[in-house]
Order: C-alpha cells, then structure tokens, then sequence
C-alpha cells in the first residue's frame, strides 16, 4: 500500500512544533467515508540529542502505514542541545494530544492509539506511557519502545560497552544533554523511564533488542517489571547485535526477522488493544 505524507505546524505550549504525518493514499471505504485506522504516535531517536522526525521514513513505523493501515503522526521535537528535558516530553504530549483531539480528521480510532518509537524515541515513548497515566491523559492502547535508552545510570550492558553505533561513551553524553536542567533532585521517570517503580496500569508492550548492545539490561528490566505489575508485555532478543541493527541494515536476514515479528505484534494489538478516551 502506498502512503502520502504531510507535513504541518501546531502550537505546543510556548512553542510550535513541527509534525510529519504518514497515511494510506486513500483513506476512504467504499461509500466514500473516512475509514478508522490506528493511529500511532512514532518518536524518533538519537540519544535525544539529534535526529529529526524525517526518520520515520526508514523507521519500523513506515510498514505500520504500508501493511497494516494506519496513520503515523512522527514529531520534530526539541533536541536536548536546544531545550533539556522536560522539552522533548511536552512536545510529543502536545503531538499525542494533535492526534487524539483531529482523529476524525485523520480517519483514526480514537480508541486506538499507540506510541512506539526507536532508541531515544522508545524511551520518550515509554515515559510518554506513564506520564499520560498519571495526569489522566491520552488514553493509550499499546507501546513499541524498541531497544529504547530508558536507563540514565550505568547497567550491567551499558556500562563498559565499546559497540559501534552507540556505546557508554555516546550514552553518558546523551544523558548528560538531555538531564542538564535536572539538578539536587531525583530523576522523575517522565525523564528516565526505568526509575519507575509501580508499572501497574501501563498498557500493554512490545519490544526487541539485542544482547550487545547498552541497551539490553534495562530493556529486559522494564519488561520484566511490567510482567510483574500484570501488565501484558512481550521482548525478542537477538543474540551479539549492535544498535539499531534492523534499522541500519535492513537486509539482513535477521533484521527481516525482526521486522516480520514486530509487525505480527503489531497485527495483534490491532485486534485485541482498545483504549476509551476519558474525554
């Protein structure tokens, strides 16, 4: 299936906040109205301190328009270089809320939104999770933080790690850009995802990642901890790869592996996870 893109400007707060949207070329069923589609929220990385939302279009988000339908709403947030957290969270709020309150114009489910994203972005996107939960916000059906940097301290994988793409050196210097407004208080886990205690009440999740990576602790950590506190969550880990394998060589059998499991996944939150909008 084919896709357009737009690219449009909304307000965020004080700021303005580019998004580039992903949807089928035709929209409509056969009587001619707006088809309802998931609609998925998809955060970009870079160690939240580069990319750009264009990413999306060698992103796992793409397939998620071309195979399965649904409309991809990929926010030009603020890099840390520019504004430190909070900055980066506000910004995909204010893009998760675009797509929520323009759903009809968008022909998406409003009880079906989701939010994913790669490396930083699935760290975004799983804060995102917790922070619409605790401020009663966006109701979201599903996340896909792949391989994301939720850790801001050392762990057992990230610590010492010399792989190329992303390693301890690159992770304290991301962590330091995007913490740098942060000081003499704990790291809230809108900030730092895996500081969070209580994962109950968190919707349900997908993720891969590889075992040579910095990432891989603290993403079989979060997954665990969300099986603990009942929520329904499934991790694919492939052995001795390096960061963003899937995405930087895609034709490697095991990147197509990984992307053929990761839109089963996906196929199956679309038939089983709704989540009512509150207002």
């Amino acid at each position: 299936m084919k896709y357009r893109t737009k690219k449009i400007v909304i307000s965020a707060g004080e700021t303005k906040l580019k998004l580039l949207i992903l949807m089928p070329r035709d929209g409509k069923e056969s009587d001619g109205s707006m088809s309802r589609r998931t609609g998925v929220l998809w955060i970009h990385g870079g160690g939240y301190v580069t990319g750009m939302a264009g990413m999306v279009h060698m992103s796992r988000a793409k397939n998620l328009v071309r195979k399965a339908g649904a409309v991809v709403v990929s926010p030009e947030y603020r890099l840390s270089g520019k504004a430190p957290y909070p900055a980066a969270l506000n910004d995909c709020h204010y893009a998760l809320m675009y797509l929520k309150d323009h759903a009809n114009e968008l022909g998406v489910r409003s009880d079906q939104l989701m939010v994913g994203g790669e490396s930083a972005g699935g760290g975004l996107a799983a804060s995102l999770c917790m922070y619409e939960k605790d401020t009663n916000g966006v109701s979201i059906a599903f996340q896909m933080p792949l391989y994301p940097m939720i850790d801001c301290e050392d762990t057992e994988t990230s610590r010492d790690n010399h792989s190329p793409v992303w390693n301890t050196r690159r992770n304290h210097y991301g962590w330091k850009k995007y913490l740098s407004g942060i000081s003499d208080k704990p790291v809230p886990c809108y900030a730092s995802a895996s500081r969070r205690t209580d994962c109950s009440g968190l919707p349900p999740a997908y993720t891969f990642v590889s075992t040579a990576e910095p990432f891989y602790a603290e993403t079989v950590a979060y997954i665990e901890k969300m099986k603990k506190a009942g929520v329904e969550a499934q991790i694919d880990v492939y052995p001795g790869l390096f960061h963003a394998f899937d995405m930087l060589c895609p034709f490697l059998k095991v990147s197509l592996q990984a992307a053929k499991r990761f839109e089963e996944r996906f196929d199956y939150a679309q038939k089983h996870y709704f989540a009512e909008q509150n207002v």
